[in-house]
């Protein structure tokens, strides 16, 4: 007989029953469904079979993209085969070749690189000068010449939710009248339930980046997409992603919550006060598209810290922590104090 595994609508591993609940609950990303969604999910789930063009992107993907294996940090770096003389764009240690990649970490999409190089080395030296108290080597040529053009792997969620929010609103207005002071209280009962779709909210796949580093240089441009090939990599690096569906999700949600939280407060205004009784927004469906987005990359290692600079591949946007020479710092500040001393001095010798 066969057997029938009903798998999340979110992140797709097995939903098991919870009696307590009378619901399917998944232990990966801790979702919870009524029987009645999981069957509408299930309807609606594509489960075509790939066709012959898939099947042969996914093999010219296994056989032209090698993957290299840092023995220093652990990282998994995605090249395609023409790339030789590789480093790890983490700790800077030669890579080693560790064999092919399987068709499989193929994403479907791809936002090529935008900006060259040499613009985003112009867009490094303005946002670091503007820092007086780096170490100087941050600024090296050498260090510079460390920045990477990288594809970072995303995970692309778009979430349908089942929103559900009353409250109790209060408008208060009071007035004087002779002698007499009035204060009018008037109550309304407020229900939003919708249906919200959030489209193209993204979380990285790669563990040994920030994760608030690549939130920072959002959004990308999904106008630009492009179904992906294997020419993108050329010239350039491609991380494999190390953090699946599942173990994003709970991020995915999170972002997914407060925007439809936002789009419903927005329909909510003029009330004194809110007391509310019920707020959820459970996330019903999930579809995801596994993207690589370009990523202008850089790491600096300084005092047993790494710091890391990242620049978004498609519209500039830039993000990093910059580390702080303290020895430049003390400097200034006794500088100043000296500079400070010498004022006062001379504005008392004046009074006198």
């Amino acid at each position: 007989m066969d057997s029938i595994e009903y798998k999340c609508p979110n992140c797709n591993a097995e939903l098991k029953f919870n009696p307590d609940t009378q619901k399917l609950d998944c232990e990966f990303c801790l979702s919870s469904f009524t029987v009645a969604e999981v069957q509408l999910a299930c309807a609606e789930a594509e489960n075509s079979i790939p066709d012959e063009a898939q099947q042969q992107a996914a093999q010219e993907f296994e056989e032209h993209t090698n993957l290299y294996h840092c023995g220093s940090c652990g990282a998994e770096i995605m090249a395609d085969d023409q790339q030789t003389a590789l480093f790890c764009y983490y700790c800077h240690q030669p890579v080693i070749l560790a064999g092919k990649m399987s068709g499989d970490f193929r994403p479907s999409k791809v936002i090529g690189f935008k900006l060259s190089r040499d613009k985003a080395v112009q867009s490094f030296k303005n946002w670091v000068g503007k820092r007086w108290f780096v170490p100087k080597e941050f600024k090296s040529q050498q260090q510079i010449q460390k920045m990477t053009g990288l594809y970072v792997p995303f995970w692309v969620a778009d979430c349908k939710i089942k929103a559900d929010y009353r409250a109790l609103g209060k408008k208060i207005r009071s007035w004087t009248s002779g002698s007499y002071r009035y204060v009018e209280t008037k109550e309304y009962r407020i229900v939003r339930q919708a249906d919200i779709l959030t489209n193209g909210i993204p979380a990285d796949g790669e563990s040994k980046i920030e994760d608030l580093l690549m939130e920072a240089i959002e959004p990308y441009d999904y106008n630009d997409l492009q179904p992906f090939s294997m020419s993108y990599l050329s010239g350039f690096y491609a991380d494999k992603y190390d953090v699946d569906k599942a173990a994003v999700f709970p991020r995915i949600r999170q972002r997914a919550s407060q925007a439809s939280q936002g789009l419903i407060k927005s329909s909510i205004s003029g009330y004194t006060g809110l007391n509310v009784s019920v707020e959820q927004y459970n996330i019903v469906n999930t579809d995801w598209e596994y993207m690589m987005l370009p990523v202008w990359f850089m790491s600096y290692r300084y005092k047993d810290k790494t710091y890391e600079f990242a620049m978004n591949g498609q519209t500039g946007k830039l993000a990093g922590t910059p580390p702080l020479d303290k020895g430049k710092l003390a400097l200034f500040c006794t500088a100043m104090g000296a500079a400070t001393a010498l004022i006062l001095t001379l504005i008392g010798g004046a009074i006198l």
